[in-house]
């Protein structure tokens, strides 16, 4: 395994999208568990890409204009649906003290997150056979072996992004006028980043 495959994993799982802006209103909104089940989510949602690029349904996604365009579309809809839900305090982001976790709400939100990505599946497609010998035996097993550490990789930094998110939770609902602009700040993020998709190509 390369250093290059593990710094440029590193950089792109670290750097903020849906996957980490979700985790950290999971633990804002419910506390250290719900993070961790938030970024187990964002992490079990990885697996379809992971299986279409070394199945080559990737390179299906990425040459027909109209499967992308579906699933983008798809994916954007569920983000402003999360931005809609969160906006009006339902969902599995709701901002209530003492509330018990809705563990299958953040499962399920979490995984469907990456699930409806179709760039992540573009990424797997492009960034994986830069680091595998695809012409040599074990291929496959190589790409499998990379695409779980990515994951795992992935669900370490996620869960810290969460923790500090849980462990600055009492403060930020102590103040109600800071409850309310984080919940607006996260409806708002997710109405970006669907924009972002909206706009994004092959």
């Amino acid at each position: 395994m390369s250093v290059a495959f593990l710094l440029t994993s590193l950089i792109v799982v670290a750097t903020p999208g849906t996957g980490v802006l979700y985790t950290l209103a999971a633990g804002l909104s419910r506390g250290a568990r719900a993070s961790v089940l938030a970024a187990f989510a964002c992490t079990l949602g990885i697996v379809p890409h992971m299986v279409a690029a070394i199945t080559g349904l990737a390179a299906l996604l990425h040459a027909s204009a109209v499967a992308f365009q579906t699933l983008k579309y798809v994916g954007v809809a569920y983000l402003l649906w999360m931005a809609w839900t969160t906006f009006r305090e339902h969902g599995a982001l709701v901002v209530e003290p003492g509330a018990p976790v809705p563990a299958r709400r953040v499962l399920v939100s979490g995984v469907l997150i990456n699930i409806l990505n179709p760039k992540l599946t573009i990424f797997f497609f492009a960034f994986l056979p830069q680091f595998v010998d695809t012409d040599t035996p074990g291929s496959v097993v190589h790409m499998v072996g990379l695409s779980a550490v990515f994951m795992l990789m992935t669900f370490v930094v996620f869960a810290i992004y969460g923790a500090f998110a849980a462990a600055v939770r009492h403060r930020v609902l102590a103040r109600p006028h800071v409850v309310q602009w984080m919940r607006r700040s996260f409806a708002a993020a997710f109405v970006a980043l669907g924009a972002k998709l909206a706009l994004s190509s092959r």
